[in-house]
C-alpha cells in the first residue's frame, strides 16, 4: 500500500532539519591575531657626505689658441680649462701685447673684470687676472699672470679705458700697483688708509684703527 501523504506538522524525515526547531550555528574559527606593529627602527647613522672630488684642470686646444701660440710662443706656458671656463698664463711682460692682440685681431673688446689672488706661500705671491669676453664670438677668456710683491705690472688702460677704475680697487685691496697708471690711488678706502684688506695676512676684522679714531672720534669699529 502506497504512503500516504504526510499533513502539515508531521515528523520531519530522518537526516532533515526540523524548522520548528531554531537553527543553530556552527561555532566560526577565530582569527589568528595580527602580529603587533614593530616599533620603527632607529635611523641609522649617516655617515657625513663626500666631499665631492676636485674638477680637473683639461688642455685647451683651439684655433684661437694656434694663433696665440704663433704670436707668443713661449711667452705664453699654460692654456687650460676649468669648468667650462677657458684661462691662458702668460709671463707678466707679455700680458699687454696679448690684451693687444685678443682686441684687435679676436674680437675680445670687453674687459669683463680685472682682479687678483693673494698667494702668500708662492714665490710670485699675487696673481693677477684678466677676464675678457667678445660679443661677436660669445666666449670668454681669463689671462693670469704672476706677480711678486713689489712688482709693477704695466697698466691696461692703454687697451681698455675701462681698466681705470679696476686696477685702481686691485691697488686698494691688495697693493698692487700698476705702471703708467693716470691715477694710482685707492678707491674704496681713504688715502691715509694704511694695510691691504684683502692680502691674506689681513684679519678678517682688522681695521685701522689709528684712522677710525682719528676720523670717526671713536675707539673702534667693531
Amino acid at each position: 500500500m502506497a504512503d500516504e501523504p504526510k499533513p502539515d506538522g508531521a515528523e520531519p524525515a530522518a537526516g532533515a532539519p526540523d524548522p520548528a526547531k531554531p537553527a543553530v550555528e556552527k561555532p566560526v574559527a577565530a582569527k589568528p591575531a595580527a602580529p603587533a606593529a614593530k616599533a620603527p627602527a632607529a635611523p641609522a647613522a649617516h655617515a657625513p657626505p663626500k666631499p665631492p672630488a676636485p674638477m680637473a684642470v683639461t688642455l685647451w686646444e683651439s684655433d684661437l689658441t694656434k694663433q696665440l701660440k704663433d704670436q707668443f710662443g713661449e711667452e705664453i706656458s699654460e692654456f687650460s680649462t676649468y669648468l667650462g671656463q677657458n684661462f691662458l698664463v702668460c709671463k707678466m711682460a707679455a700680458a699687454i701685447p696679448i690684451l693687444e692682440f685678443l682686441k684687435l685681431e679676436a674680437e675680445f673688446d670687453y674687459l669683463v673684470d680685472l682682479t687678483a689672488v693673494d698667494y702668500p706661500k708662492r714665490p710670485e705671491r699675487f696673481e693677477v687676472v684678466y677676464i675678457l669676453y667678445s660679443f661677436a664670438r660669445n666666449e670668454r677668456i681669463r689671462i693670469k699672470i704672476a706677480v711678486a710683491d713689489g712688482a709693477k705690472p704695466e697698466t691696461s688702460t692703454v687697451v681698455y679705458a675701462s681698466a681705470n677704475w679696476m686696477e685702481r680697487e686691485v691697488f686698494d685691496m691688495f697693493g698692487i700697483q700698476f705702471s703708467g697708471h693716470p691715477d694710482m690711488r685707492r678707491i674704496l678706502l681713504p688715502e691715509e688708509w694704511e694695510g691691504f684688506p684683502l692680502r691674506k695676512e689681513y684679519g678678517l676684522i682688522q681695521q685701522d684703527d689709528r684712522w677710525v679714531k682719528e676720523n670717526l672720534n671713536i675707539e673702534s669699529g667693531h
